[in-house]
């Protein structure tokens, strides 16, 4: 069974989470892409949902969809977010942002009673880390905080690389709120939370990828043969 595969899988789980009526948070990567369709078909089916995307690629596959939306100015509190990661473990502790999304993301998960991971099973650790996680900072003294950054790292007794991140054409990126991204390559993290309060000490750190005490529940799809096994973390 493809990773494709098992993203439609986690998906679909996911599908009947959302009710008529529903203000949703939607996320932004590959299996949220699989959620948006699914979800495009309900509507077209006669949900009534409106939608809050996490990030203007959210926001284009939903329009594409006919998926009505609004924005967090319009819907302060939202009833369901449904979100992928980068990793998570057995606490619910994630990493996102692989996607450059991860302020929006966090913005509109903690704006919501409940969050949902959806995720193929690899996703699933013991220790975060092995995905680099990602640093949003300001652009102005970059260099600056780029050091602070390294010292907080420190700190926290984590030890790795850190680099800036470069879209695919070899350019420095910007997220959709026109700040870079710092990756950084760690390894493991033994203390999410001590590195989550140093990262958040350093002023032009404008948001980080550890979602700590945010997500409620992940669902999980493995491969077994030609199927798809679904399991849930935390409580739907």
């Amino acid at each position: 069974m493809s990773a494709p595969d098992l993203k439609r899988a986690a998906a679909e789980r996911a599908i009947p989470l959302v009710e008529d009526g529903m203000r949703l948070g939607i996320g932004t990567g590959s299996t949220a892409a699989a959620f948006i369709k699914l979800l495009g078909e309900r509507v077209r089916a006669g949900l009534k949902v409106t939608g809050v995307p996490t990030s203007e690629a959210t926001r284009i596959a939903c329009e594409r969809q006919g998926i009505p939306l609004a924005t967090l100015e319009d819907l302060p509190e939202l009833d369901l977010t449904i979100d992928g990661a980068d990793e998570v473990d057995g606490s619910l502790r994630l990493i996102k942002g692989g996607g450059a999304a991860l302020l929006r993301e966090k913005i509109v998960a903690v704006a919501s009673r409940r969050m949902v991971v959806i995720a193929d099973a690899s996703k699933h650790v013991e220790t975060l880390g092995a995905f680099p996680l990602p640093v949003e900072v300001n652009l102005f003294g970059i260099g600056a905080t780029t050091r602070a950054v390294e010292a907080a790292v420190a700190q926290a007794g984590c030890t790795g690389e850190i680099v800036r991140r470069h879209d695919a054409s070899g350019v420095p990126l910007l997220t959709d709120g026109g700040h870079a991204i710092l990756d950084l390559r760690l390894g493991r993290i033994p203390d999410p939370e001590a590195l989550s309060a140093g990262l958040w000490a350093v002023p032009g750190v404008v948001e980080h990828g550890l979602f700590l005490g945010i997500a409620d529940a992940a669902i999980l799809a493995a491969a077994d043969g030609d199927a798809a096994v679904v399991s849930v973390l935390g409580s739907l």
